[in-house]
């Protein structure tokens, strides 16, 4: 599998990564109440391993099958980064009107005097059901494979499924751990983080169409 097609998915899905979401207010939400934000990040890494799994056995199975499937695949995808990159820039927007850094903080907390492992669960199914976690495995990941490259297909879609998962746990991990500074001392950071990604997923999106 070619190594620049690795990173470049690397650096799309980190642009989603860094953009507050579920993912975010859960770890967040963990960081704030519990001990250690680690059950929260694992919980998140094992959902998204479990998706890798799912996406790589059909999704490449199907995608071998179909070549044309890839192209509606790529068409879908970059609808999907113009459409996420706009709503994320004009929510950025709206919730520095209102003064809230990071939005949707309170909507997926952990609830004061969780176990590890309820924790644990729950973040396995905050990133297994979490709409954008969903469509990067199945509209974006196709995007960054081909058909007649060494690898199988499969094999190509479970390596970046485990590179999104490992960059969520890295990016995650240190998210929590600065969880309270950048709440307290740093709200528009987050703002600043969360324009750029959104205009920046706006422009990817439009390359992927045009180069389709």
């Amino acid at each position: 599998m070619a190594a620049d097609s690795v990173l470049a998915f690397w650096a799309v899905a980190l642009l989603l990564i860094i953009v507050p979401g579920a993912d975010w207010a859960f770890v967040l939400g963990a960081s704030l109440r519990s001990r250690s934000v680690l059950p929260a990040v694992g919980g998140l890494v094992l959902g998204y391993a479990g998706i890798t799994i799912v996406v790589a056995a059909g999704v490449g199975a199907a995608v071998g099958r179909s070549p044309a499937l890839l192209d509606g695949l790529t068409v879908v995808g970059g609808c999907y980064l113009i459409w996420h990159g706009a709503t994320t820039f004009a929510r950025s927007a709206a919730s520095a009107r209102t003064g809230s850094a990071v939005p949707g903080v309170a909507a997926a907390g952990v609830p004061p005097g969780s176990t590890g492992r309820t924790v644990v669960l729950r973040g396995m199914g905050v990133s297994a059901l979490n709409p954008k976690g969903l469509l990067v495995f199945l509209a974006l990941l196709p995007q960054f494979t081909n058909p007649r490259w060494d690898w199988p297909l499969t094999a190509q879609l479970g390596l970046l499924g485990l590179v999104f998962a490992a960059s969520c746990g890295a990016f995650y991990l240190g998210l929590g751990s600065a969880a309270r500074k950048i709440l307290s001392a740093r709200p528009s950071a987050a703002q600043a983080v969360t324009r750029f990604s959104g205009a920046a997923m706006v422009v990817i999106g439009a390359l992927l169409l045009v180069r389709h």
